[in-house]
């Protein structure tokens, strides 16, 4: 079985899970070439705060997408 995700909002939120998991694993010491996965999530998403801070704001952005997709589809 296979998911396709094809509209502008999915690969959006796509990307802020992987990017998520990336900080997640960060904080559990793996490193990256380039720029980290921290100050990515903060350039892109406008989070301040330290890593641990980040990943907790990333959650609840993640769990508000989730929630509002999961009405929309009762409502709908």
């Amino acid at each position: 079985m296979s998911i396709m995700i094809d509209t502008p909002e999915g690969i959006s939120f796509l990307q802020m899970c992987a990017r998520r998991g990336a900080l997640r694993l960060e904080l559990l010491g793996m490193h990256r070439r380039g720029q980290s996965a921290y100050s990515i999530c903060k350039e892109v998403y406008g989070l301040r705060g330290s890593r641990e801070r980040v990943l907790s704001q990333m959650d609840t952005m993640i769990e508000e997408i989730l929630q509002q997709r999961k009405e929309q589809h009762h409502g709908a």
